[in-house]
């Protein structure tokens, strides 16, 4: 095929296939936090304490690292194409559930239940872009569906207090009710185009010509070949590496910030004045809509430079500076400005912690390596929500709480400095010569 063929063909498979995923993504991600819009009226309604609220969140975490790695091998069993409409039709069911909690019991139940059913939907899209896309066109790929994240971050404010707002009351159920079910819904709907308009893989898709499908096929499965050839770790060999441990809990410490502050978010804002529930939505956008920016911006320095340590600790401690004064700041405005700052730069850590783990190795041996990263620092999700909460319970205010998040972006930042990101020299004499060097 002629270049000018292989880049139409690629053209005509985006446009086919991102809408669809940016849209999961979308959903994907205000199912994951519509429940701190959610607070605002119906901690009051069911008596739910912080510390309550707090463990819900975080309970959400155990259920996803359970079943990520048992999601994931099912997945490669019976397609991704299949399993991605499974996870989303359940997701949706249990998300749509959640409109008739009545105690902390059954709260607790079904945020558990959707981090299980929702368990491998990003490796399982991951999974799926490795069949359509090449490598040089997949981080175009992923950065498409990547950034509905932080457009559902910044309109999932504003349509979730709409929607408790202006839904409140209709057939006997509140706001919060309707917000979950609505929410929910178009997962669930999702999930049936999924399985009517995706295809598995190009041998199978119709709106592709023979010759777009036999390329499309061959450089893939040349690719699979080439990243077969490369040298094999052993997992224990990955599971020893220090630096999967430093990155680890580096990105674990951040995400005890990235997920604590916007699980709270809405109720701390509300916490500023007397704001209704749409003012709330509208101001909760600000920060991950600063995200964005910052997120570019610092991609941009760092990509220019070449580093990523320095920018990672950069980043997380600009971010622990403003989350700190705003607990300390003299006013409201004052305290939402600085909120709006740690938005900024907290958002902007997770692309570079993504590249520099992916810097490590490659291969089967990446694989394994950013699977072990990402799972041992869930653990930032299992301890933000639930920390902030029980610090919320014991003060009565979000100051300390504020303070406790600051804490542990001053590790990350403080790992960031220190850590090592070269491999060790057994592992550098290794890729040199092809053989493991010789103990003494």
């Amino acid at each position: 095929m002629t270049a000018f063929d292989e880049t139409a063909t690629m053209r005509k498979v985006y446009r086919r296939l991102m809408p669809m995923l940016f849209a999961m993504m979308f959903i994907n991600y205000l199912d994951r936090i519509n429940i701190g819009f959610a607070a605002l009226d119906m901690n009051k309604q069911l008596g739910f304490s912080p510390a309550v609220f707090g463990f819900a969140g975080s309970i959400f975490f155990v259920g996803y690292m359970l079943l990520e790695v048992p999601s994931n091998l099912i997945l490669h069993r019976v397609g991704a194409r299949v399993w991605i409409a499974r996870i989303l039709l359940t997701w949706g069911a249990v998300a749509a559930a959640t409109a008739f909690v009545f105690n902390d019991t059954s709260f607790y139940v079904l945020r558990f239940l959707l981090g299980v059913m929702e368990a491998g939907f990003l490796p399982g899209i991951a999974v799926y872009l490795t069949k359509w896309f090449p490598v040089r066109y997949r981080a175009r790929a992923v950065g498409g569906y990547i950034v509905a994240g932080s457009f559902s971050a910044v309109l999932g404010g504003p349509i979730s207090t709409m929607l408790m707002t202006y839904a409140n009351g209709i057939l006997g159920l509140a706001g919060w009710q309707w917000m979950f079910i609505l929410e929910g819904v178009p997962a669930m709907l999702l999930g049936l185009l999924t399985l009517r308009i995706m295809t598995e893989r190009p041998a199978d898709a119709n709106w592709l010509t023979s010759s777009e499908k036999n390329w499309l096929e061959g450089t893939l499965a040349a690719e699979r070949e080439a990243v077969g050839g490369n040298r094999h770790f052993p997992l224990l060999k990955v599971a020893g590496d220090i630096r999967v441990w430093s990155l680890a809990c580096l990105f674990g410490c951040a995400l005890v910030g990235i997920y604590g502050l916007f699980l709270w978010l809405p109720q701390i804002v509300k916490s500023f004045g007397q704001l209704s529930n749409i003012e709330v939505g509208f101001l909760s956008a600000a920060p991950p809509l600063l995200g964005v920016l910052g997120t570019f911006l610092i991609s941009r320095s760092s990509d220019r430079t070449g580093d990523r340590k320095k920018h990672l600790a950069f980043v997380y401690g600009m971010s622990a500076l403003a989350i700190a004064g705003s607990a300390y700041a003299p006013n409201p405005v004052i305290a939402y400005l600085l909120l709006c700052v740690t938005g900024l730069f907290i958002y902007a850590g997770n692309p570079l912690f993504w590249s520099l783990a992916s810097s490590f190795r490659t291969g089967a041996a990446g694989a394994a390596t950013i699977a072990l990263i990402n799972t041992i620092a869930q653990f930032g999700g299992l301890v933000g929500p639930w920390s902030i909460g029980l610090v919320r319970n014991a003060t009565g205010n979000f100051k300390l709480a504020l303070l406790t998040i600051s804490a542990f972006l001053v590790v990350s930042t403080i790992i960031a400095l220190v850590m090592r990101v070269t491999p060790p020299e057994d592992e550098t004499a290794t890729l040199a010569t092809g053989k493991a060097p010789r103990r003494a």
